[in-house]
């Protein structure tokens, strides 16, 4: 594509931050060129830590999709200051009318997103250019990872864009936009290759210097995400004839009886803000894969940290632990309310004002104030009030904040194997509920309205409430989202509308940026409705 490939192939393939995992500490290479370098296993190492780099800075700039995902959900309001633009309000309603300007929301995305493609497709490309003599079984774990990670970027773009061209190796063509079921093929493909092909090491026995990268654990819960996905968006029976149902369950069971992984004890020690001295650490034993972040990130190339969390912390304000930021996400008080009072889930998830007897003072700087914040991916400072990112060391609090985004949970893999029907489904469900009840659990039959209702308390403020909707269908997600109420904008009542039929005009799709519809000549087309 036109506007990807105008990069110097390995400036940009090879181009690495600094990362907090000893796996990423590899430092940068330049002068070198696609036909030069790959000769050696080292070589092959350290550009697949460019796809991991190319992962860690996808959310970097635009809309980071955990929060995006929150937006277009139930769960949360667009937020932000009572003086910015409409675009996160936009994203809110599905109507490109309440910010006509922001063509380009996902702008920044989208290239960042090809960009960490194109390191993945240069490094897969070149693998047969390799010297793999007695490091056979190594080739195949860094292909592996390089086609997870290629799936999860695909993954991430299909959903949100729907359709998108597939590139499968660096060009200059004008790719055209594929169906669908071409891209799901990939990823499919990519998955299975990455199980396949990784080894079945246990959480335990992971060498601390290798956590966070591709297991083969992950590529099986992946499996499974996308299976319920695809089947459940597009109405299908199987994954584009890739994966079967008892396919994508057995990936499932493998991990819940093989990886060692886990559910922590206490709900609330998996969120640092929630837990603060009691944090389970990154990493813990319920982490099936995360996208890692460290307090590194500086003006000068340097993108290494969590850029994104800024977005939903309390409007220009702090209360210990929780940091200041720019109030995007106003969580809905429907999901407060949807919680039971012996719920631990419900304190861990969503900072209450009123509950938690904070003096909010800025409601005035505040669009859609609600009272609610998201807690699991809150800002922190000390009890003085001083950034703890920048107490390590970041260059501020915007773009230091080094919170990993966990994007496979345990717990998610325990109720997907309920979902597709496992016989030990009633199990799985009754472990995710006893976590977060303790002694209070009131039993409850397992059935799919039961898992979908539980997936919404368990992973709330995650950015995985979305897709659930949507896989339920859109008429389903639809009905959910619509919303009528009325919202504090810098103090005073405004009403809020969300149209049930703007997210079926759209079906639940956002708008391709225009800037690309432009280079591209007209080849890409626009999603219906924007």
């Amino acid at each position: 594509m036109k506007n990807i490939s105008k990069a110097i192939l390995l400036a940009g393939v090879l181009s690495l931050g600094a990362c907090k995992d000893s796996f990423l500490e590899v430092d940068p290479i330049t002068n070198v060129t696609d036909t030069n370098y790959f000769r050696t296993p080292e070589d092959a190492f350290r550009a697949l830590v460019g796809c991991y780099d190319g992962l860690q800075i996808i959310w970097s700039e635009g809309v980071s999709l955990p929060v995006a995902a929150e937006i277009m959900s139930d769960n949360a309001f667009g937020g932000t200051g009572a003086s910015d633009g409409f675009g996160y309000q936009m994203l809110d309603e599905f109507d490109r009318t309440r910010s006509p300007a922001d063509q380009n929301l996902f702008g920044a995305n989208w290239a960042a997103y090809y960009e960490a493609v194109f390191r993945c497709n240069t490094l897969i490309g070149k693998m047969d250019q390799i010297n793999w003599t007695g490091s056979e079984q190594l080739r195949m774990a860094y292909e592996a990872e390089a086609r997870y990670l290629r799936a999860f970027l695909y993954f991430d773009m299909v959903r949100l864009w729907g359709n998108i061209p597939l590139v499968i190796a660096p060009t200059t063509e004008n790719v055209p936009q594929a169906t669908p079921d071409e891209v799901y093929k990939l990823i499919a493909e990519d998955l299975k290759f990455a199980a396949e092909n990784l080894p079945a090491t246990n959480y335990a026995a992971q060498a601390a210097g290798n956590k966070g990268r591709v297991t083969k654990w992950a590529a099986e819960s992946l499996i499974g995400r996308v299976y319920l996905y695809y089947t459940g968006y597009y109405g299908k029976s199987d994954l584009v004839g890739t994966v079967s149902q008892a396919q994508a369950l057995a990936y499932l069971e493998d991990v819940i009886s093989n990886s060692g992984h886990g559910l922590v004890d206490d709900f609330a020690n998996l969120w640092p803000a929630a837990s603060v001295a009691n944090y389970a650490g990154e990493d813990n034993k319920e982490t099936v894969f995360a996208v890692k972040y460290t307090y590194t990130s500086d003006y000068n190339g340097n993108t290494d940290g969590n850029h994104w969390m800024v977005m939903l912390g309390m409007r220009e304000q702090f209360s210990y632990p929780y940091g200041n930021g720019w109030g995007g996400g106003t969580v809905n008080p429907k999901l407060w309310t949807a919680f039971s009072t012996n719920d631990t889930r419900k304190a861990a998830s969503i900072i209450s004002i009123a509950d938690e007897n904070i003096n909010f003072a800025n409601q005035g700087k505040q669009r859609e104030y609600t009272g609610y914040y998201n807690k699991k991916y809150s800002p922190m400072v000390d009890e003085q009030g001083n950034s703890i990112p920048v107490e390590n060391g970041a260059v501020n609090f915007m773009i230091g904040q080094f919170q990993d985004y966990v994007a496979i949970r345990f717990a998610d893999v325990l109720l997907m194997a309920a979902e597709l029907g496992s016989p030990n489904a009633q199990s799985y469900f009754d472990l995710v509920r006893k976590r977060a009840y303790k002694e209070n659990v009131t039993p409850i039959a397992v059935s799919k309205a039961a898992i979908m209702a539980e997936r919404r308390l368990e992973f709330a403020n995650e950015g995985i409430r979305y897709w659930d909707l949507l896989r339920q269908g859109i008429d389903v997600a639809a009905n959910a989202i619509a919303e009528s109420t009325t919202l504090l904008n810098a103090g005073s009542p405004v009403a809020k509308v969300i149209a049930a039929n703007k997210v079926r005009e759209t079906q639940g799709l956002q708008q391709i940026p225009y800037t690309q519809i432009t280079l591209s000549n007209g080849v890409l087309k626009q999603n219906p409705g924007w």
